[in-house]
């Protein structure tokens, strides 16, 4: 193998590969070897086929898999002999016209990943905002939580529905005076007024009396699930078999008791819990954004414009879809192209924070741990059919890139308490209001949007001129989640005589669609 540098320019480099044909056909020899004894012919005992003819049957498919393999190993070889760690999945061109028995020549180029300066992570301050939960709070959800599980008691024989009553209803719904399916059912239980039902449904039904009948004139939404129905008339015959009113839950022990706990200031606690894990999540964000913005300001290198380039295009094709669902999508496309220089910005700041956690991780001996990483896969496997389940999990074991995918915003937070313990914190106690508006303030700046890998928030943005209040409140974000995961080398590319494989997004399971609404069930249950 010959090895010529064509390019080395910054932390892009290119070179010129020639691979001998010799190397070649020496493993198309090997392999030979290897799958003779497998092949079967008529006319000759299992494993006594002649080379010969094993190379006439399936030559053609046994250098193209040499050839990849060549190719392979000779990009590894480049990247161990010359120590570089590649920032993405180095490009393999071979040359064109190739035809066994020649020499091969390849083209590699490829971004690698900068040498990061020592990171500067001692003397961080951060201060700690604390909400403490206050008590009526906790007495305003346990009433929200009464209500949702107020019971109904059957009423007066002649009473009139009103707003707030259940009414027990069999219907028949038509379009075009033709019952459509899915719209027949019997003993379906309407709150008047919860609006789970498509408009004027549950209106309709109020002032009606155990026995009524009547037929309903609605139209389906046209947003509606079933799209044969969406936007169309619709009339309903209902027949009322019984009218109930709403009993308050009692809020005591038994109430309690009734769902399995001990008492109620145990389910006071639970509620308690629950508020304390929102506003610790809000103390955590609003910490993290102040620690990400110290990093920042410490450290200045220059990182790969393609890693910059792909999260650019990851936030530029999120803030296009949102955009494409303003009121206006035209004038808010124009006012997010006049800011496209910040996002490009912000990109770049979001990739040298990746490469910076990267760093300090390693420095640090950070991991995350098979069983957190098993965790996370038996997570992620709860998005897709049951039967695509088991799919998913081998497609992350087989390919190392989606599982550092997966990995990365776990070994991001593992890294971040690492910077937390090692940082000098004072708390301050504050209120909600306090410190959701603090939260505001860090998002009141350039707006930046989710990474391909992130489900947090951060301030992260060029603080300049103030934005719409939307993009202020995309304007949180995480580092590019990709780059705060330790670089493993990546395969290279096939060559394109061994391109017959599937793109590893084939083999990946589609994730499970929801159900459309069936008519008229829940929002549509009539």
């Amino acid at each position: 193998m010959k090895t010529v540098e064509t390019l080395n320019e910054g932390l892009k480099r290119a070179y010129t590969v020639t691979i001998a044909a010799t190397e070649i056909e020496a493993r198309v020899e090997a392999e030979i070897k290897t799958v003779a004894p497998q092949i079967k012919m008529p006319g000759f005992r299992p494993g006594k086929v002649p080379a010969n003819l094993v190379r006439k049957m399936h030559g053609e498919a046994i250098a193209a898999e040499a050839l990849q393999k060549s190719v392979q190993d000779s990009v590894q070889k480049v990247l161990a002999d010359n120590k570089l760690r590649p920032a993405i999945q180095p490009s393999v061109e071979l040359s064109e016209g190739y035809a066994h028995g020649q020499d091969a020549e390849i083209k590699v180029a490829l971004e690698v990943l900068p040498d990061v300066p020592a990171p500067a992570i001692e003397g961080i301050t951060l201060e700690r905002l604390t909400v403490e939960v206050p008590s009526e709070k906790i007495d305003e959800q346990l009433q929200n939580f009464a209500k949702q599980m107020k019971k109904f008691d059957d009423a007066p024989a002649k009473h009139k529905a009103k707003t707030g009553d259940q009414v027990i209803v069999d219907f028949v719904g038509k379009v075009d005076d033709v019952a459509f399916d899915g719209g027949t059912g019997e003993g379906m239980a309407v709150e008047l007024g919860s609006g789970n039902l498509i408009p004027g449904f549950e209106d309709q039904l109020v002032g009606v009396k155990i026995g009524d009948e009547k037929v309903l004139n609605v139209t389906f939404p046209e947003d509606y699930g079933a799209a044969e129905l969406a936007g169309k008339p619709a009339t309903f015959e209902v027949k009322v078999t019984a009218v109930k009113v709403p009993v308050e839950a009692a809020i005591d022990d038994d109430f309690a008791k009734n769902l399995g706990l001990e008492s109620l200031e145990k389910l006071r606690e639970i509620f308690k819990g629950q508020f304390e894990q929102e506003l610790n999540g809000l103390t955590r964000t609003h910490m993290k954004r102040k620690l990400l913005d110290q990093l920042a300001d410490r450290h200045d290198f220059a990182v790969p414009p393609t890693m910059v380039e792909m999260e650019f295009n990851q936030i530029w094709q999120q803030l296009e879809h949102e955009a494409g669902h303003e009121a206006d999508p035209e004038a808010a496309k124009a006012e997010l192209e006049s800011d496209r220089d910040d996002y490009l910005k912000i990109a770049e700041r979001r990739v040298r924070l990746g490469l910076l956690l990267s760093e300090i991780g390693q420095q640090n001996n950070v991991e995350v741990s098979q069983q957190e990483m098993s965790r996370l896969v038996m997570q992620a496997a709860q998005q897709y059919n049951p039967q695509d389940q088991q799919r998913f999990i081998q497609y992350i074991q087989q390919d190392p890139m989606a599982a550092a995918q997966l990995r990365a915003p776990l070994y991001e937070d593992k890294v971040v308490d690492f910077l937390f313990d090692k940082a000098s914190i004072s708390d301050r106690a504050v209120t909600r209001d306090e410190l959701e508006a603090a939260i505001e303030a860090d998002s009141d700046v350039k707006p930046h949007v989710h990474g391909p890998n992130c489900g947090h928030d951060h301030g992260d943005a060029p603080k300049a001129k103030k934005p719409a209040a939307k993009k202020a409140a995309a304007a949180a974000a995480e580092p590019a989640a990709e780059a705060a995961e330790p670089a493993k080398k990546p395969a290279a590319k096939k060559a394109k005589a061994a391109d017959a494989e599937p793109a590893a997004d084939a083999e990946k399971p589609a994730a499970k669609k929801p159900a459309a609404k069936k008519a008229p069930a829940k929002k549509a249950d009539a």
